[in-house]
């Protein structure tokens, strides 16, 4: 029996390195370390490693430049982007897996993405949100992976809801500061060239290894730099385990074995019935009135079963300070009585999740934004920039004065003043509904809906869009 034994081992042992041989030969092509031999790295991974050490690098450094909040969001994002290097590393030699462990292994990139956003939420009243929700916005892009057939343009909508923010970083910045210039021009190339890269290697998705093992089911380890060498190959596996009648099999084959005997049974067609008792005449309701006199009982629910009150939700006490050039006015519900008298021409004011309020704001001022309000009312006299809303609902702004621009975006309802001071600015919307605009008219307001639906035509040269009335 011992010397059988050895006889298997021997014979395991010389098909595994056959094994190794083999796929270390294919595996060229697609590169990367194959059981432990360095066969190189794949095009794809060479070409990800370009787009690292070119934009993002420069995003990096251009972020330590700022320093604060900038430079520890763009750790965040090069920390994300190392494990989607792995990510590919990965594909490039194992084919693709089952959808269930596809989602374990795409589970690292959504917590980075996650983690990225959260701390744009922690750091709202900082002078550099702008910054931060760009990249925010943006890096949902590093989500391409899990996208088919067109993950190019996935990435371009991500890019162009980045340069929302950055156009305001410019804006701030142009003409003061050329660090935040340059912050901007390199954190929109990262997408830029990752568009090239996707429409080179991955055009109609994510491209999977041909050949070698299924990729595992569980999240690949922690992105290791480029040059690292690869693990040393496994050791030969031990004697093969003797099984007996009474080992214990683990709870996943109980699982399986469960779902294996319930498609048995439905497989088996009229024969199914068959294990069915059978019920006489005086035993069916139909055919026996004095059963349905009988009362059934009623089951109660169990007490126990009930799903326990959830946690409220910690509510951050209201604020209304001046930090610096910025006026902050959050967290304030059924308060009409906001007011901010002491205003200067270079002042901003951001108004953050602020529900059934109204604020009047004297004076001349910068500019106004509006973010994740309900019902809110808003009446200024005069701003010399923009006033911006932001994913609200349910928004009244009256102007007293002069405002040059006004901005509608991701708002449901909003009703805008103006005075006859204000007739010639521009209103700009964008993902946003029940629109109206009302122009005094002597004593009174006339009420004007903005267009939601639009037809766009080709006249032979290009492409003509113009408002349409809703269809009834």
């Amino acid at each position: 029996m011992d010397g059988l034994m050895e006889r298997l081992e021997r014979a395991v042992t010389r098909l595994e390195q056959m094994s190794v041989t083999m796929q270390a030969s294919s595996g060229m092509a697609n590169g990367d370390c194959v059981n432990g031999i360095n066969g190189g790295l794949s095009k794809c991974v060479e070409a990800f490693d370009v787009l690292l050490k070119g934009p993002v690098s420069d995003y990096l450094s251009n972020s330590r430049a700022i320093g604060s909040e900038v430079e520890k969001h763009a750790e965040m994002v090069n920390n994300a982007l190392q494990t989607q290097r792995s990510f590919l590393k990965m594909a490039a030699t194992h084919q693709e897996p089952a959808q269930t462990e596809l989602h374990d292994l795409l589970k690292p990139i959504s917590d980075h993405i996650q983690e990225i956003q959260s701390f744009r939420e922690r750091n709202r009243g900082s002078n550099l949100f702008n910054h931060l929700s760009a990249v925010s916005e943006s890096i949902p892009a590093l989500g391409w992976v899990a996208v088919s057939q067109k993950p190019g343009p996935y990435v371009k909508e991500m890019n162009d809801a980045a340069t929302f923010y950055t156009n305001r970083v410019l804006k701030d910045y142009k003409e003061s500061d050329r660090r935040h210039v340059d912050w901007v021009r390199s954190y929109l190339s990262i997408w830029t060239e990752m568009q090239s890269f996707i429409k080179q290697h991955h055009t109609t998705g994510l491209a999977w290894s041909k050949i070698g093992p299924i990729a595992p089911p569980y999240p690949f380890d922690s992105p290791t730099a480029p040059s690292a060498p690869c693990p040393p190959p496994p050791p030969p596996p031990g004697p093969p385990p003797v099984f007996t009648d009474d080992d214990s099999k683990p709870q996943a084959d109980s699982a399986a074995a469960q779902h294996l005997a319930l498609f048995t049974q439905l497989n088996q067609g009229m024969e199914i019935t068959k294990g069915l008792k059978h019920v006489s005449d005086d035993q069916k309701t139909h055919k026996n009135p004095n059963l349905r006199s009988q009362e059934t009982p009623i089951k109660s629910r169990n007490p126990g079963s009930v799903n326990p009150p959830r946690a409220a939700v910690q509510k951050r006490p209201p604020l209304l300070e001046l930090e610096g050039k910025k006026w902050r006015v959050e967290n304030f519900e059924q308060k009409h009585d906001l007011m901010i008298e002491e205003t200067e021409l270079k002042q901003v004011i951001y108004v953050f999740s602020c529900n059934n309020s109204t604020l009047q704001i004297k004076g001349k001022i910068n500019s106004i934004i509006i973010d994740n309000c309900k019902k809110l009312g808003l009446v200024f006299e005069n701003v010399v920039g923009i006033v911006e809303i932001i994913n609200s609902k349910a928004i009244q702004l009256q102007v007293l004065g002069k405002v040059p621009t006004i901005s509608i975006n991701k708002t449901e309802g909003c009703q805008v003043y103006l005075s006859k001071e204000s007739l010639n600015c521009d209103i700009v919307s964008a993902k946003s509904s029940e629109m109206n605009i009302l122009i005094p008219k002597g004593d009174d307001y006339k009420e004007f809906p903005v267009h939601e639906q639009f037809k766009t035509v080709w006249d032979g040269s290009k492409l003509v869009t113009e408002p349409t009335e809703i269809a009834g």
